[in-house]
């Protein structure tokens, strides 16, 4: 391909003439008046910036290799390294875009259980919606407090950059929706928060009020946090894994290094079927149930396929013989008893396929020591005794309305409620 009589002519070395014109035809362009070298005037305002071009009002011309001082060059070349080391550190800092929700593990977290929020819902329900907006919009340059989820969310883009440094092309990752009712005018306050912990959450849903249960399924979600109970309770209904975040009584420090998750068993990871024969017949019955009944599943409960989802992540990690080091860390902590009715828990397990890191026995012991020491980003657990002795000791503890004990504490609730 031969190059064009344009571009060969501006190859070609030019003439002391042919350079003259060229300049006189070049600042008439520029300034609308003739220039010529040999006239002591000022320049029409030409300046070199600090890459080394000529820079004027409309345009900028190269400086050529040949008219440039060894002294210029040397600037700009450290003007050129300077201006890399910047955009690398742009790039270096850039947050990995989200991956596709129908490849990820997707958490939906309300804005009250991502960040502290309690004097904020205080206003609203005492000024109404109007100054509560004001409010926020207000203040929207300083950041909310953490919440319960907080830790949480930290440990899930934890396992994700673990994840990311093994399998720089997957989109099998944890994906964190915030999920509010909020107005979109409080937005700003929101995303500012995030953006000052450095969290990334890229997909938001504020519905403005109403309720945003209904968008759970269209966002694809595999578990919903909030600290709404009846928005908790609407989801359980609508088949999604779901719980109520209450923040800790005491302040713990959580590992930085490893995502721990600990279930109850009963009514959370398995159904309620066992728990309705104690509450019906006592535990003498329910142990001869267990025994009897010891190599058949237990079906399913509300948070089998969140661990389901753990275990799924924790696979991709042991497949690069990374097992001993994997981030994320799985517990059983249940009141049953290892000898009468453990085995059936942990056969059910097997048969679908899912592995738990610890199993702890407590056969009706307190909870709360168990997990003071397991120190869980987050414990599951149907019954709000159990909650309520986790948060006693520090523990972030996630209640899950699903099965008998729901029935029977909200009896207790309308008794107690009718005596006073």
């Amino acid at each position: 391909m031969q190059p064009s009589t344009a571009l060969c002519k501006e190859l070609l070395p030019q003439s002391p003439s042919d350079r003259t014109a060229h300049h006189k035809q070049e600042h008439q362009g520029v300034c609308g008046r003739e220039t010529d070298r040999s006239v002591s005037s000022a320049p029409c305002q030409d300046q070199k910036d600090p890459a080394g071009t000529m820079t004027s009002n409309n345009e900028k011309q190269p400086l050529s290799s040949d008219s440039a001082t060894p002294h210029q060059a040397e600037e700009a070349e450290v003007a050129w390294q300077e201006a890399k080391a910047f955009y690398d550190s742009l790039a270096s800092t850039k947050k990995p875009r989200p991956p596709k929700p129908q490849n990820a593990v997707t958490i939906a977290v309300s804005s009250r259980a991502l960040f502290n929020m309690v004097a904020e819902r205080r206003l609203y329900e005492e000024k109404g919606v109007e100054e509560y907006v004001k409010y926020q919009e207000q203040h929207e340059n300083q950041p909310f407090k953490h919440g319960p989820a907080f830790p949480f969310v930290k440990a899930l883009e934890e396992v994700n950059s673990k994840l990311r440094s093994l399998y720089p092309d997957s989109e099998e990752l944890f994906d964190i929706v915030l999920m509010t009712n909020n107005h979109a005018q409080v937005g700003v306050r929101l995303i500012n928060s995030i953006n000052h912990y450095g969290l990334n959450i890229e997909r938001f849903c504020m519905t403005g009020g109403k309720s945003p249960i209904g968008y759970l399924k269209a966002y694809l979600t595999n578990l919903y946090l909030s600290a709404d109970s009846e928005k908790v309770q609407e989801a359980i209904e609508a088949g999604i894994a779901a719980a109520t975040m209450f923040t800790p009584k005491e302040e713990i420090n959580f590992s930085e290094q490893q995502l721990r998750v600990a279930f109850d068993g009963d009514a959370v990871l398995f159904s309620d079927e066992s728990e309705k024969i104690v509450k019906e017949h006592g535990l003498d019955k329910f142990f001869e149930h267990e025994q009897q009944f010891e190599n058949k599943p237990l079906a399913q409960g509300p948070l089998k396929c969140f661990l389901e989802a753990l275990g799924k992540l924790q696979r991709k990690f042991y497949i690069k013989n990374e097992r001993l080091n994997c981030p994320i860390r799985t517990y059983l902590v249940t009141a049953r008893s290892a000898a009468s009715s453990g085995a059936r828990a942990l056969k059910t397990l097997r048969s679908w396929g899912l592995e738990i890191d610890e199993a702890l026995f407590l056969a009706g012991a307190p909870k709360g020591p168990i997990l003071q020491k397991i120190r869980p980003h987050i414990f599951f657990d149907d019954q709000m005794f159990h909650i309520e002795g986790a948060q006693e000791m520090g523990t972030i503890a996630a209640h899950v309305p699903y099965g008998v004990a729901q029935k029977h504490s909200k009896s207790n609730l309308k008794e107690s409620t009718q005596t006073k």
